[in-house]
């Protein structure tokens, strides 16, 4: 009965508590996590339920997938004015070019009109006998032309400062030294601008695919790269990074990991003479991330492979950079890049035309690790087998050794026991 009342009292509860759950209009609030952990939350849930698309932290392009937002500093932008106006786009940046000698031509124009104004040029302007600061100045639009051809030292000649007025001289030595600093900080943003190496980049192409196949029996990661001009990039030199979310031991989540993929750092084939198209590869190894992904496993993984490829522009001299990257979908298992380069009359040709081409080759699905467990255990039945006959040849010896110890004591004994029945 006791427990009759126990449940009977713990169905009433519970029928209390879900009217109460239902009828009350008093809503239980959740705690305001961050956006980083209302991120990560349903991203465990999601990931069995539906394939979540990857974003891409660079795009095919080169351009990174990042916006900076909630910048509080932004005066930091103007203690470098320089590379913020450089990095601008160009209808801002002509924008800006217009403003500043616009607003610089106003302003001094409406110093000399005030000064001319003050002087009483203005009432004496038919007069001959009045010597003005400025000859030929009657008004705001004159002085404002006056401005310009000051600054940009054009001289007509019909309009001259005269000696009589020694603000004007002043004036005159002021905008020549700020009208210098403005050409030449906004000539050198512009030609800066306009020799910037990043259109020299979009003629630098990557494979549209990272294909993985065997190498000289080894499991590597291949992409192929090409330069379209015939200009060379000096002093190239190729990276790649692996961009993949993590969690340390200890608990705590990287949302964008970045490992280093190497591609030739320790032997020197990251240093590229980039005349043809080369293939960069990979090779999966204990120290590479792909270690123990096989050809199943990687359509699940969210990972994404950024590669960056550096050098000097000859012509210029100036560093330029190209970028783009690989998610799961663009990796095909099995496959190799098809040759691009022929031999023709004198020369060798490059056919662009196969630069993003594929074929399929026979290669395992297994990971690397895989691979290199099974070659481990096709050589241990030989030293299996060595070791073994070694331990049974012990064995036997020890055996052998037993057996003739025992036969000698047993001949002692009996030599014993005729000694004592002679004597008896």
């Amino acid at each position: 009965s006791a427990k009759l009342r126990t449940g009977g009292l713990a169905n009433v509860l519970e029928g209390d508590s879900m009217d109460q759950d239902v009828e009350s209009p008093v809503a239980i609030h959740q705690p305001k996590l961050p956006k980083q952990a209302r991120d990560d939350l349903p991203r465990h849930i999601s990931r069995d339920r539906t394939k979540r698309k990857i974003q891409r932290y660079v795009r095919k392009d080169g351009k990174c997938n990042v916006h900076h937002g909630n910048v509080r500093e932004t005066y930091r932008y103007l203690t470098d004015i320089f590379t913020t106006l450089v990095d601008l786009k160009w209808r801002f940046n002509l924008l800006i070019f217009v403003m500043v000698y616009t607003v610089t031509w106003l302003f001094f124009g409406m110093i000399w009109w005030l000064i001319a104004y003050i002087r009483g040029d203005m009432d004496h302007i038919e007069d001959p006998s009045w010597t003005p600061c400025v000859t030929n100045l009657n008004g705001f639009v004159s002085a404002f032309l006056f401005s310009i051809e000051t600054e940009t030292t054009i001289g007509y000649g019909y309009r001259v400062i005269t000696d009589k007025c020694p603000e004007g001289i002043i004036l005159l030595l002021i905008q020549s030294v700020l009208g210098s600093i403005v050409n030449a900080f906004m000539v050198g943003c512009m030609f800066v601008k306009i020799s910037q190496p990043k259109k020299r980049a979009e003629t630098l192409v990557f494979s549209t695919h990272a294909v993985i196949s065997m190498r000289d029996g080894k499991l590597c990661l291949m992409f192929r790269v090409g330069d379209l001009r015939n200009s060379h990039i000096v002093e190239a030199s190729i990276r790649a990074k692996l961009i993949k979310s993590k969690q340390t031991s200890e608990g705590e989540f990287i949302p964008l990991n970045q490992t280093d993929i190497n591609v030739g750092y320790y032997t020197g084939d990251d240093r590229l003479f980039l005349v043809s198209p080369l293939i960069i590869s990979h090779e999966i190894n204990q120290q590479s991330p792909f270690w123990e992904i096989s050809k199943a496993q990687l359509p699940k993984e969210e990972l994404e492979i950024v590669v960056i490829l550096e050098g000097m522009v000859e012509a210029t001299g100036m560093t330029c950079q190209a970028r783009s990257s690989y998610i799961t979908s663009e990796i095909l298992w099995g496959y190799r890049f098809t040759p691009v380069l022929t031999l023709e009359d004198g020369f060798y040709e490059v056919d662009y035309n196969s630069f993003h081409e594929t074929y399929e080759t026979s290669t395992p699905s297994l990971s690397a690790k895989e691979l290199a467990e099974l070659a481990s255990r096709a050589e241990m039945p030989l030293s299996w087998s060595v070791s073994s006959k070694l331990n049974q040849h012990a064995e036997l010896e020890t055996e052998e050794e037993e057996k003739n110890q025992e036969e000698q004591t047993e001949r002692n004994g009996d030599v014993a026991n005729l000694e004592n029945e002679s004597k008896v």
